[in-house]
Formats: structure tokens, sequence, C-alpha cells
């Protein structure tokens, strides 16, 4: 579970709840079931116009993105190639076609597999770029969806707040409700705008964070994989995929080596 996901909604909706019983207000005050009803199915009715079946089939697996952290660690990703590249220069480059096959990482595995078979290395490049923007396509399906959702649901709340007001005027002969009716209709409003900006819009803007991400991760992996097939020594292997790291992995990288080549040391 991506914990920045599930904290920042609890804030988000927290600050909503706390800021409604300061103001005096109680949470059955926000509730209206026809307006929730009308900001939500209206919203994914309007969504499912603007899309297909197929987009709607990934919405799942897109959720499932959106929530679950991205488990492929960078520096493990170095680690490895740096493996690969000890073995590639006492072994040869075949030797790493059988840890290929164990490799998890669908995009790194593709890699190996192309420089094992011989591959120019432009030509490798070409296809992996190819593979990273066919991607890019692929999550901009899904950070669609929940844009055009975040576009739609203040529309379709106000939406519901006319035809709550269109009612209350038609009552206007019991002017006793008409304070009632009004705060009733305001809330059709209230879930359109919170629904848009603390869950659609914020799903949206994670998916093209964690697609930036692992575009990232992809760039480094495809100057590791021409860097193995260049006949690089591991050194500089790292030291080039180490360059699309943030400053802070550096260190932590940095402390780690320096952490094991301090035990090296001392069991000589």
């Amino acid at each position: 579970m991506d914990l920045a996901t599930v904290i920042g909604l609890l804030v988000a909706w927290g600050a909503v709840a706390i800021s409604l019983m300061l103001e005096g207000g109680s949470p059955r005050d926000m509730l209206n079931v026809p307006a929730f009803i009308l900001v939500v199915f209206g919203t994914a009715g309007a969504t499912i116009v603007g899309t297909n079946v197929k987009v709607l089939t990934s919405i799942p697996s897109v959720l499932k993105s959106a929530l679950v952290s991205n488990n492929l660690d960078p520096l493990a990703v170095i680690d490895l190639m740096v493996g690969f590249a000890r073995k590639a220069r006492t072994e040869g480059i075949l030797s790493l076609e059988e840890a290929s096959q164990k490799i998890r990482n669908r995009f790194l595995r593709k890699g190996i597999e192309l420089i094992v078979d011989g591959t120019p290395s432009v030509m490798v490049r070409e296809i992996l770029e190819t593979e990273i923007v066919a991607m890019q396509e692929r999550h901009k399906v899904g950070e669609t969806v929940f844009t055009t959702a975040g576009g739609f649901s203040p529309t379709l709340g106000i939406i519901g707040t006319v035809m709550g007001l269109i009612g209350m005027l038609a009552k206007l002969n019991e002017p006793g409700k008409m304070g009632h009716a009004i705060a009733a209709a305001f809330t059709a409003t209230l879930y359109g705008v919170a629904l848009a900006n603390l869950v659609y819009l914020p799903i949206a803007a994670k998916l093209r964070a964690k697609t930036a991400e692992e575009v990232v991760i992809c760039e480094m992996i495809i100057e590791g994989v021409l860097s193995v097939q260049a006949g690089d020594n591991p050194r500089t292997v790292e030291m080039r995929m180490m360059a699309y790291l943030p400053p802070s992995l550096r260190r932590r990288s940095g402390e780690a080596r320096s952490t094991l080549d301090d035990r090296e040391t001392l069991a000589a």
C-alpha cells in the first residue's frame, strides 16, 4: 500500500471534517443521498461517454497502481546491473542468458535478452525507448479517466444544486423549510468539488508522478544495459546509472557501500 496516498486522503478529508465541526456543524448536515447519487453516478456516466469499454475494464488495475507502492528499488536494479557487468566481463555476454530468465521486471529482462541476442546498441536503444513511449501511453489512459472525472464532478454538483433550488422554489408556501432546503441543495456542489479535488484529481496526479518515476528508472536501465553491452567495467556502469538518481539516494548508496567496505576491511 502506498502510504503517501492513504495519508494524503485521510489528511484532506480529516481537514474537511474538522473544519465542519469547528463551524458548529454536524456530519449529518452534510448527508444528502440524492445529491451524492447524482454527483457520483452522473460523473461516472459522463466519464463513460468519453471513454470505451476497454478503458473502463482497466480502471481497477489503474487504481491498484495508484494505491500500491512501486516495489522496484532503483538501487537494487543498479546492484543487479553491476553484477551483470562483472559476469559479462569475465564470462562473456552470452553468460547472462540464464540469469535473464530469472529477472521479474519485464523491461529489464527484455533489455538483457536483446544484448544477449547480439542486437546492435542503436537498435537496443530504439526498441527500449519505444517500450517507454508505449508504457506512457497506457498509463496516460488511466490518468485521463480521473482527470476527466475531476472536470465533470463539480459541474454535476452545480446541476444538483440547481435541481435542489428548483425544488425549494416549488415549496415557497412552506417558508419554515426553506433554510434546510437551501442547505441541502448546496451539499451537491460540496460533493462535486470535494470529490474532484480530494479524490479524482489527486489520483490523476499520483498516476502522473508514478509514470514519471517509472520512466526515469527505465531510462536508467537502458543506460545500464548499453553500458554492459559495451563491456564497461562495473564501476562505470554504476556511475552511469547513478546519474539518474536524486542526491538523497546516491548518498544512501554511498553510505551502504562505505559500511560494506569497512566490514570487508575488518574481516581482512
